[in-house]
């Protein structure tokens, strides 16, 4: 038999502001993530191995690219690589919690999707921001990356934000495919991408017909974004159009798919 003062009591709850969002939750989230070591590696030394394979010609120590040397180009690539697989992969890992049925408990709380999926994207972009710097520090420390302090700070900075466009689709895709390889999936669609935004190879030196392609695609806005404070050549409103739209494409997924999954309980 329901005891009435306990039905009474939580009848009169009010429901928390800001739909659920606290820092303890979010510190606890970047906590989860941080100790899955396989997924820190990952975002951290890849980039890192990458910069020292590919950042470190002499040549890039005299050849200049707008207000800096091509090391500094290829070190600004490489950290947002790098920050997009960090967010990507943190905001994936809701694939884990879908298997493990916490989706379904969340239903249970006060907590609302669109706070859920802020929370989500924080704790990607702590993750985010550790890769980027470093990679930034590598690059310093290494003394090949040259520009001027601002730029320093510019950049990695624009690099950071910029990812969360990716946090957004990690959740995305998280949500979207099946726990068990929906971290393999990430790698190759995000490899892809890459090619296809020009981070590993410019978008110029392509076919006609695959750089109108690779115009449309996730990354080309936000690699052209990231990359002008250092060449100095001016923004075009298309590339801020390209990440706003991508970005409004996979929140929207995003809190689609977190709402289908809770209304399975």
């Amino acid at each position: 038999m329901t005891n009435p003062s306990l039905a009474t009591d939580v009848a009169g709850r009010r429901v928390p502001g800001l739909g659920g969002f606290n820092l303890t939750v979010l510190k606890l989230e970047v906590r989860r993530l941080t100790r899955n070591r396989r997924t820190v590696i990952i975002s951290v030394a890849l980039p890192i191995v990458f910069f020292l394979l590919f950042g470190l010609n002499q040549a890039y120590d005299t050849q200049r690219a707008g207000h800096g040397n091509v090391a500094a180009f290829v070190m600004i690539s490489l950290a947002l690589y790098g920050a997009v697989l960090a967010t990507t992969f943190g905001g994936a890992m809701v694939s884990i919690e879908r298997s493990q049925g916490w989706s379904r408990q969340l239903r249970l709380t006060p907590l609302s999707p669109v706070a859920y999926i802020v929370i989500k994207v924080l704790t990607a972009l702590v993750l985010g921001a550790t890769s980027v710097a470093a990679v930034y520090i590598v690059g310093a420390v290494t003394g090949k990356a040259s520009m001027s302090v601002g730029l320093w700070f510019g950049t990695g900075f624009s690099v950071w934000i910029g990812s969360l466009l990716f946090a957004a689709f990690g959740l995305f895709l998280g949500y979207l495919l099946p726990a068990e390889n929906v971290m393999q999936l990430i790698g190759l669609i995000l490899a892809l991408l890459s090619f296809a935004g020009g981070l590993f190879i410019p978008v110029s030196q392509y076919p006609l017909a695959v750089q109108d392609v690779a115009k449309w695609t996730p990354l080309y806005g936000l690699n052209q974004l990231v990359h002008t404070p250092l060449l100095g050549n001016g923004v075009d409103w298309t590339w801020a159009v390209n990440v706003l739209a991508w970005l409004i494409i996979f929140a929207g997924g995003a809190i689609w798919r977190f709402r289908k999954d809770t209304a399975r309980v």
